[in-house]
């Protein structure tokens, strides 16, 4: 029985598409016992996972102080795992690996080049370009796995599972239309749009379609999805007072939507993972190719600017460094009449 910690210290849908070298790995190593070690306020995603053994999950404000971190790091070594697995391959989980004792200590290689420490014993390098319609993210935490130990059928699809209890959420019970649930706001101000093109995607679905529209935010941008609301012309169509704070309440309730249309982040690797029709709204600086997973035009699409406007900007390196500081003028390019055009495309196949 070998004995696998993973350590994916970051974001809700990072650690969403982490649970794949759970997966994955169970189909090496079955007896296995794997713990996933994670932001607390992640969890949410992974809970009930047939995969992950134990959920082990730490404070983020806590473990950046190196009295913690380092105490942290003996825990770690007392439990002998055999093999660590390091997908998110930052200086605090590096730490973590080497401190760990395990005799296996997988993780990835930065631009190609390895750490200046032994943190791993196999440093993995990222693809160079996606070459499977899971999208080079989903590939690159796969390919963490393969590298190591070669898998027969790997499994690229990260999946959320729900108890039977959980399956019987009843919040919309009392709405008899379909429900839409908007990310009206992603998860960083350079990953949301502007709040005016948000409201006229808002009032183009309500006024053109048979649906209730249901806010998703964090809770401390309570105030901004209030102004949002205030501004919309349907209101009447808009479920406003209900809302999860938790992300496994966001999911339950996801579950009983029928589509998702957000600002691209960790509620779309949600809905996925649940299932449901998505479509996406890229900021400028995100690589599509990266993180667009399973795209095919009805079941899940996207729009970045770049496919409006291909001459406007490049995607390399230093140019999304740049454009990350402050996205806003380009993110006002990609206009509501353009992202209409191929939102109503996609609800017309669903409706």
């Amino acid at each position: 029985m070998k004995k696998i910690l993973v350590i994916q210290n970051k974001r809700i849908g990072d650690v969403l598409l982490a649970s794949l070298i759970a997966t994955n790995l169970k189909s090496v190593f079955p007896d296995s016992v794997i713990d996933f070690m994670v932001y607390d306020f992640t969890t949410g995603v992974i809970e009930e996972h047939p995969a992950i053994d134990n959920i082990i999950p730490i404070k983020e404000k806590e473990l950046k102080k190196i009295p913690n971190l380092i105490k942290t790091a003996f825990q770690i070594r007392k439990k002998k795992y055999d093999i660590i697995m390091d997908p998110y391959a930052k200086t605090q989980s590096r730490i973590l690996s080497l401190l760990s004792g395990a005799k296996i200590r997988i993780g990835y290689k930065k631009r190609d080049k390895n750490p200046p420490l032994p943190f791993y014993t196999h440093n993995v390098g990222f693809l160079k370009e996606k070459s499977h319609p899971a999208g080079k993210s989903l590939e690159d935490r796969v390919h963490l796995v393969n590298s190591v130990f070669p898998l027969e059928n790997p499994d690229y699809v990260p999946k959320i599972y729900l108890t039977e209890k959980e399956q019987q959420y009843n919040k919309l019970n009392k709405y008899d239309k379909p429900v839409i649930m908007f990310g009206i706001l992603g998860s960083t101000p350079q990953k949301s749009m502007p709040y005016d093109y948000i409201v006229s995607l808002i009032d183009f679905v309500t006024e053109n379609y048979d649906v209730y529209a249901l806010f998703n935010y964090s809770p401390h941008q309570k105030e901004d999805a209030q102004s949002i609301y205030d501004t919309c012309k349907h209101k009447d169509k808009i479920i406003f007072d209900i809302y999860e704070e938790s992300i496994r309440g966001f999911v339950r309730l996801m579950n009983k939507c029928k589509l998702l249309i957000a600002n691209e982040g960790g509620t779309v690797h949600i809905a996925k993972a649940l299932d449901k029709p998505t479509f996406t709204i890229f900021s400028p600086y995100v690589l599509k190719d990266h993180w667009a997973s399973f795209e095919d035009g009805k079941m899940h699409t996207s729009i970045h600017l770049l496919d409006e406007k291909p001459d406007l900007f490049s995607t390399d390196r230093e140019q999304r460094k740049k454009i990350e500081e402050d996205p806003s003028f380009l993110y006002k390019q990609l206009t509501p009449d353009l992202i209409i055009a191929q939102l109503d495309k996609f609800l017309k196949q669903h409706f």
